[in-house]
């Protein structure tokens, strides 16, 4: 026997498990029998199509079966699924491999009590029997193979691993529990009102084995004859599931609540989805979807590795449950099913990408699922909750899915100057002056500092709405691909091309004229801070503000997108523009003092930069001149 130390990151999450102080600690036969049945699901594939294991699996079926002690206080889940082998064990039960149950991991605080409140959030399969059990012994052997394994452990900082004997294939899990504190789980009843309540529709029959005391039923004569009835000991095997696949029930059928439980069994969600999308296709192309919409954003919806929540099937078969591609990337947070009775059985990564009838299931879906957003929106109450956790995905999808932008961009809302609620891009169309014909916005880091930026100024004199994007991670980048919604032209504020106050071309030229060695010797001061000095109508409380040159704004976007791979990339000098009717540009402006005209202008740039949220080159610097301005005013 060979013992083996756990990664360090389940040693994290072995502790939560063992001292958790999550109340629906009866998750973890959820989670068991959900991986009882995917083990289930994966060798009933293999038996279909690998030709080693034809032959030897022709009349198997699959099943999942719970036995129980409450003498021992110990509960066994059987399946005869696909089985693992060592490096099964090794990388499934001792290291994290899966995205989401690292996210899960990296979202802990090391607080036992707020990091119990995430396993509500987030099943985390195998772990969570360590809320529960004291020790646990998994049995396994894989299908095709000879030698079988035992996996021991008590959720400590190891594990035991040696080989060991078992007939046939699948995995044998033997949870010895803790004390009177989780003994419930080794009742028959509550056994049967758990898997009723979150397995009832696992596609496979779930036995419950156990020992039951049966007294003889005595005749009115032997009882007259006092005579004693006999106990005996029987053996129950009795099915405690309906194993019927829910998605192929018809809608009429079935409960919000049968739909809840489902959701929950393949989500490993404790709570219930947001919403439900159930379809059945018949015509050209047969088949069914059953889409979910969590109440809570998957916890690795933002990491490049993160798990799809789809399941391929064909004619009930299960196919996959890694392929990314089942729907756009951008409604990864969707969970569910998809059962086509038209694609083949062997049906490889290369096919789905290319296959007609595929992509004829994925497109439907797309619109079934955007169609149920839709009608969500009209629910403001509802909305704003499914807003909160999936706004940033749909501006994703408003430029990765051409054929639905539209759509998308309808569904999208946006922070506004104006308004106090989030608005969307039809509510600021109906709001704006029709002659207007372009939808306004600002991108930053921080609403509050957006909200109070020089560049508004003239909007708001104008009362012209300004959509507030504070996500410049990716508004940045994405905002300027949507192009145009309903005609009107995305534009951005902090352009230098974007409209300021209208002013006739004599005016303009008569200002120019005026400011013209101020704004060049501001130029000379500054150097290669700015890419250029020049006087705007847009300001009319500020004295200065930076704006990017329209040429730049493409190379912003990439100094963006090189910084998220961690590469530097030197951003463009912006364009700082002055206010020729603020009294320090208008004082400024003929000032015949070297050193104080070199310290305002580093001030106007400076603090044209902190206006708009962004870093100084030297805040010591900065203070000086602050310092050596306020005394001379003094």
């Amino acid at each position: 026997m060979a013992k083996h130390q756990f990664q360090t990151e389940v040693g994290q999450l072995l502790h939560l498990m063992t001292h958790s102080l999550y109340s629906n600690k009866e998750i973890f036969i959820r989670e068991l029998v959900s991986n009882s049945s995917d083990a289930i699901d994966k060798l009933n594939y293999l038996r279909l199509t690998d030709e080693k294991l034809k032959d030897s699996y022709a009349d198997w079926k699959g099943e999942i079966n719970i036995t129980f002690d409450e003498a021992d206080k110990s509960l066994t889940i059987i399946d005869n699924g696909v089985g693992m082998n060592e490096e099964d064990l090794i990388s499934s039960i001792g290291t994290i491999a899966k995205s989401g149950t690292k996210s899960f991991v990296e979202a802990m605080t090391g607080d036992d009590k707020k990091d119990s409140n995430l396993i509500g959030q987030f099943g985390v399969g195998f772990y969570s029997v360590f809320m529960v059990a004291s020790h646990v012994d998994v049995i396994s052997k894989k299908a095709g193979e000879e030698t079988a394994y035992k996996w021991s452990s008590d959720g400590t900082g190891e594990f035991d691993l040696a080989p060991c004997t078992k007939e046939t294939s699948g995995t044998v899990i033997y949870i010895k529990l803790k004390d009177e504190e989780a003994s419930e789980f080794a009742v028959k009843e509550r056994i049967k009102t758990i898997v009723g309540k979150y397995s009832n529709h696992i596609a496979y029959p779930i036995f419950l084995n156990y020992s039951e005391e049966v007294t003889e039923e005595l005749s009115e004569e032997d009882e007259k004859s006092g005579k004693e009835a006999k106990k005996t000991t029987e053996k129950r095997h009795e099915k405690i599931n309906e194993a019927t696949a829910l998605w192929m029930q018809p809608k009429s059928k079935l409960k919000p609540d049968e739909y809840n439980d489902f959701y929950k069994s393949i989500s490993h969600d404790s709570q219930d989805p947001m919403a439900v999308i159930h379809t059945k296709a018949e015509g050209v192309s047969e088949y069914t979807t059953l889409f979910y919409i969590p109440s809570i954003a998957p916890m690795d919806m933002y990491r490049a590795d993160y798990q799809p929540g789809v399941k391929l099937y064909v004619k009930r078969v299960f196919i996959t449950d890694s392929e990314k591609e089942l729907l756009p990337t951008y409604l990864r947070f969707v969970r569910g099913i998809i059962d086509s009775e038209d694609l083949p059985l062997n049906v490889s990564r290369e096919i789905l990408q290319e296959n007609r009838v595929m992509a004829n299931i994925k497109q439907a879906s797309v619109k079934k699922v955007l169609n149920e957003i839709k009608k969500m929106s009209k629910d403001e109450e509802k909305y704003a909750l499914f807003v909160e956790q999936y706004n940033r995905a749909l501006k994703e999808g408003a430029y990765q899915d051409f054929t639905n932008k539209e759509a998308i961009l309808e569904l999208i809302r946006f922070k506004s100057s104006k308004a106090e609620k989030m608005t969307s891009l039809s509510a600021y169309k109906d709001a704006a002056d029709t002659e207007q014909k372009a939808i306004y916005y600002i991108v930053g880091e921080n609403e509050n500092v957006l909200k109070n930026s020089p560049l508004l100024e003239a909007y708001k004199k104008n009362d012209i709405e300004v959509l507030i994007l504070d996500d410049k991670e990716i508004d940045e980048i994405i905002t300027p691909m949507y192009g145009a919604y309903q005609e009107w032209e995305f534009k951005d504020i902090t352009s230098a091309e974007a409209p300021k106050v209208e002013q006739s071309e004599e005016a303009k030229k008569e200002v120019e004229e005026k400011f013209e060695d101020i704004t060049k010797k501001i130029k000379d001061i500054l150097g290669e801070s700015v890419s250029d000095v020049r006087v705007t109508t847009r300001l009319s409380e500020s004295p200065s503000c930076v704006v990017k040159d329209a040429g730049d704004a493409q190379m912003q976007q990439m100094a963006q997108m090189m910084k998220a791979m961690g590469q530097d990339m030197p951003e463009t000098a912006p364009i700082l523009e002055i206010n020729p009717d603020h009294e320090i540009v208008t004082k400024l402006n003929g000032l015949d003092n070297d050193s104080l005209v070199s310290d305002v202008s580093w001030v106007l740039l400076d603090q044209a930069k902190l206006s708009e949220g962004m870093e100084i080159t030297d805040a010591v610097a900065f203070a000086q001149r602050l310092s050596r301005i306020t005394a001379k005013a003094l």
